[in-house]
């Protein structure tokens, strides 16, 4: 009995072992992250990070923990050739996830969840497209190296066949097996996390307001298989309040008419654009979103940011309608899409465009404006089934989708597909063919097109050279697509009757070294142009993204009501605010507060302005709701 009681021991010390090694091996790899923290910061990773460890050990250990039960019973050569192919299979699974997650905490600035593995799966060519081929080949050695050193101490410590082999079969088998069963039932304590309430989480290991250092804490294999096993359980997930406290805060933050600043008319999807701050000149302008990747405010210095990068914007921004404490939804571009194109709020654990069967149910601006009789496009230079995208699109109400395929292949120069030039220069030549009546400002049929820029984002390889610094001469480069575009689009009939929307997609790739637990992450540009534009503007209520749907289609003097997250930010009655959220973490920003609130650690990482504190509970209700409703879709 000892030996096994022994062995067994050994066997989760061991992958406790491995996890805590992992700790400085991750803030090693990344030590320009780390280079000012002192020997206390790198103890206080590994103990406070060490809950996580425990369970993940627990989880790996309880396998092992029956299979000496079983060698109480059969000791065996094929019982040991089971125990080295299961050490086998968790040595490869411990090198994958490691590597991956050392390999992608630069881009996604988190530790690895279920987000790479989605898109992984769904297109991976595009999932890889900001890696190089070297990083690729060097990640696949690094796993197959650090596969073999794990099964190697696996085997040497545990598994010597002579060794394994050399254990006795017990005199008195039951009370051996009970001993056993009892210590692999004791492993529930770590793996739940004591008797608490509360269960183990991610959040658990934070404890520094570092958030470089919370992070290095983080057993990525826990926070992958915590991430896996919330996908699907929505109605359970972020319940911050009694389900009535949270309905009665959300309706205040929806419904102009308990907003605290009444109007006559409240509903703005029922007043005429006179009524508000008309933007357009006409009723039926044709409308075009160019949804720009990674685009930032501090690209324009026209909001504040650098010079020489987006002129071409900054230059727009003073003949158009300019909204200047705009901010985006979220930080990867699935979940800005659905923000900006059916107004429904991003999701921290999740992306709602994930699941097909729920997105043909959320509202969509290309449906409701095919409704009002206008025809409907989408231009995308990239590969438009990529994380469902092409699902999403067609329920959305898009009839046309023009994307890689529909490019030469001597087009399809860069990793994402044709340039953005490329596809500029396919909507100009659409608009060019069409026919006489459709130019008409009073045609039957009015155009609702989008196009999806993707040049700036990683590798930044692009047909341009104007910056030295790569990625802000990428973003030069689409800026520069955008001015050859409307320089050329001014010149056709279309012209006059046109509105242009450029968003972005979510702020990515600069500033550099921003986290996702910082505000100013979120701010981008939302500019609207063209010749149906009654007038420059800048206007200064905060939104974000999901609110450009109940904006738009106000103006349009159509309907709304079914966009439930959408607020008209031109409506006075309207509650003013910006919501975004990132893995775990939401933030809600207004005039006199603006909060992040780390829902892992349940603590509030950022709470600024006069009126500190007002939006925690604003942003939760707004949450809860959120996930109230995917779960009934």
């Amino acid at each position: 009995m000892k030996e096994r009681l022994i062995e067994f021991l050994k066997t989760y010390c061991l992958f406790i072992c491995i996890f805590v090694l992992q700790k400085p091996l991750f803030m090693l790899y990344y030590h320009s992250l780390y280079e000012e923290i002192s020997c206390a910061d790198w103890l206080n990773v590994i103990w406070n990070g060490l809950p996580l460890d425990l369970s993940i050990a627990g989880y790996l250990t309880i396998i092992p923990g029956f299979l000496f039960i079983t060698s109480v019973w059969a000791l065996s050569e094929g019982l040991h050739r089971i125990c080295c192919g299961y050490f086998l299979l968790i040595s490869i699974l411990i090198s994958v996830i490691f590597t991956v997650d050392m390999g992608l905490y630069e881009y996604w600035g988190f530790r690895l969840d279920a987000t790479p593995l989605f898109y992984f799966f769904s297109s991976p060519k595009d999932a890889v497209a900001s890696v190089s081929i070297w990083m690729v080949i060097g990640g696949i050695i690094a796993m197959a190296v650090y596969a073999v050193l794990l099964y190697g101490l696996f085997y040497g410590t545990l598994l010597r066949k002579k060794q394994f082999l050399r254990m006795k079969l017990p005199y008195r088998r039951l009370r051996v097996s009970g001993w056993l069963l009892l210590m692999t039932a004791i492993l529930f304590i770590p793996i739940r996390g004591g008797f608490t309430v509360s269960t183990m989480n991610v959040g658990k290991v934070y404890f520094s307001a570092n958030q470089r250092l919370n992070h290095a804490a983080i057993n990525p294999a826990f926070s992958l298989m915590e991430s896996l096993s919330k996908q699907k359980d929505f109605g359970n997930q972020y319940r911050f309040m009694e389900a009535a406290e949270a309905d009665s805060i959300f309706k205040n933050l929806i419904d102009p008419a308990v907003s605290g600043e009444k109007a006559e008319v409240t509903d703005s999807s029922q007043q005429s654009t006179d009524s508000l701050r008309a933007l357009f000149t006409t009723q039926r302008p044709d409308v075009l979103f160019v949804i720009l990747e990674s685009f930032s405010s501090r690209l324009m210095t026209s909001l504040g940011g650098e010079s020489d990068i987006a002129v071409h914007l900054d230059s727009l921004s003073k003949e158009g309608v300019l909204f200047t404490n705009f901010y985006a939804n979220s930080f990867r571009t699935d979940r800005g899409l659905v923000a900006i194109l059916s107004g429904y709020p991003a999701q921290p654990t999740t992306s709602i465009m994930k699941y097909p069967r729920k997105t043909q149910s959320i509202p969509a601006i290309a449906g409701s404006l095919k409704k009002a009789g206008y025809q409907t496009h989408y231009y995308y230079g990239g590969d438009a089934d990529f994380t469902n995208m092409r699902s999403y699109l067609i329920s959305s109400g898009f009839e046309t989708i023009v994307s890689d395929q529909d490019f030469p292949v001597s087009d399809r120069l860069s990793k994402w597909g044709a340039h953005d030039h490329l596809v500029f220069n396919r909507l100009l030549s659409d608009l060019k063919t069409e026919s006489p009546e459709a130019t008409s400002e009073k045609s039957a049929h009015p155009h609702f097109r989008v196009l999806q820029t993707s040049s700036s984002h990683e590798p930044f390889e692009v047909p341009y050279r104007r910056l030295k610094n790569d990625r802000l001469n990428a973003f030069a480069y689409t800026d520069s697509c955008i001015g050859a575009f409307v320089k050329q689009y001014r010149e056709l009939p279309q012209w006059k009757n046109t509105v242009i929307v450029f968003v972005p997609d979510h702020l990515g790739a600069y500033p550099e070294n921003l986290n996702n637990l910082q505000v100013e992450r979120y701010q981008i540009p939302l500019l609207m142009v063209g010749g149906a534009i009654r007038e420059p503007k800048r206007i200064d209520v905060y939104g974000s993204q999901q609110d450009i749907a109940a904006t738009l289609l106000a103006q349009l003097a159509l309907p709304h009501n079914e966009f439930t997250f959408s607020k008209d930010m031109l409506n006075p009655a309207s509650p003013h605010f910006a919501f975004f959220t990132v893995p775990d973490a939401f933030g809600m920003v207004t005039s006199d507060n603006q909060v992040i609130f780390n829902c892992e650690a349940d603590a509030v990482a950022v709470d600024e302005g006069a009126a500190k504190g007002k939006n925690i509970p604003l942003g939760k209700a707004y949450l809860q709701k959120l996930y109230d409703d995917i779960a009934k879709r």
